[in-house]
């Protein structure tokens, strides 16, 4: 996938939550744009399996996170769009390295009510490490 670059100028309401249980792993908003979003994670102790590399539920939530969020995006941080996820696939290709894990995500297709989204996840050294699919629903309200 092709990386926009980094958002400085992001809302600090958006780059803030609230995504309380992301936050609380350490998640980190990096870009968000119609269609596209793309979170950090430092790696820490607490996120390891016990062969001392991410747990793979760490992998899931952060596809699960930045494919949401790629399909809704709103373009006003007042108005939010919020989904559900339907269906994840995850992927495990490599073991990761490094202090940082990357996820990016984008929606590939959809319509009114249910979108689909691609992700994947690199870790320090640009290796991809993960991969996802995903359906999702646009909630009311």
């Amino acid at each position: 996938m092709n990386e926009p670059a980094n958002d400085p100028e992001l809302d600090p309401r958006i780059v803030e939550g609230p995504y309380p249980f992301q936050s609380h792993l350490g998640f980190r908003m990096t870009a968000w744009r119609d269609g596209y979003a793309r979170f950090e994670l430092p790696l820490k102790p607490e996120l390891m399996n016990r062969y001392g590399i991410p747990h793979g539920g760490v992998h899931a939530c952060l596809l699960d996170t930045v494919m949401g969020y790629a399909g809704s995006w709103t373009g006003d941080p007042d108005r939010r769009q919020l989904v559900m996820t339907l269906s994840l696939t995850t992927n495990f290709l490599a073991q990761a390295t490094g202090e940082i894990l990357t996820g990016t995500g984008r929606r590939v297709g959809g319509g009114r009510s249910v979108f689909y989204a691609e992700g994947e996840i690199t870790d320090a050294t640009g290796t991809k490490v993960a991969t996802g699919m995903g359906t999702f629903r646009y909630r009311k309200g």
